[in-house]
């Protein structure tokens, strides 16, 4: 489980220099994927880890009308809601160089 809050990701959404930023792999459509599969991965992981927290309050009865509010369950998902976004936190390690990938050797004229 990967604690979402130990990291120096900004909260809210901030303009980068594109080209700057793909200077590793000299493709700006190339940069953008790694951290958009990035981003997918944090999300699945959050999410995952998310329901797994609500499951620990999850109700043993299936009569909907007994069903109330919990406040951990409250407070866990405001918790969540405050987390970076998953492409801000896959920007940041992008940035910090965090994220490991490799160019395939495939020959890109035949697509």
């Amino acid at each position: 489980m990967m604690d979402f809050k130990k990291n120096n990701t900004p909260l809210t959404t901030v303009t980068r220099d594109m080209i700057e930023l793909s200077k590793d792999t000299g493709n700006v459509y190339e940069t953008v994927s790694i951290i958009a599969r990035r981003a997918n991965q944090i999300a699945a992981q959050m999410k995952t880890d998310l329901e797994k927290k609500l499951q620990e309050f999850a109700p043993y009865n299936d009569n909907l009308e007994e069903v109330s509010e919990n406040r951990e369950q409250i407070e866990i998902s405001r918790y969540y809601e405050r987390l970076p976004k998953p492409t801000l936190i896959a920007t940041q390690e992008y940035i910090e160089h965090k994220l490991f990938f490799h160019k395939s050797n495939k020959d890109r004229s035949n697509i």
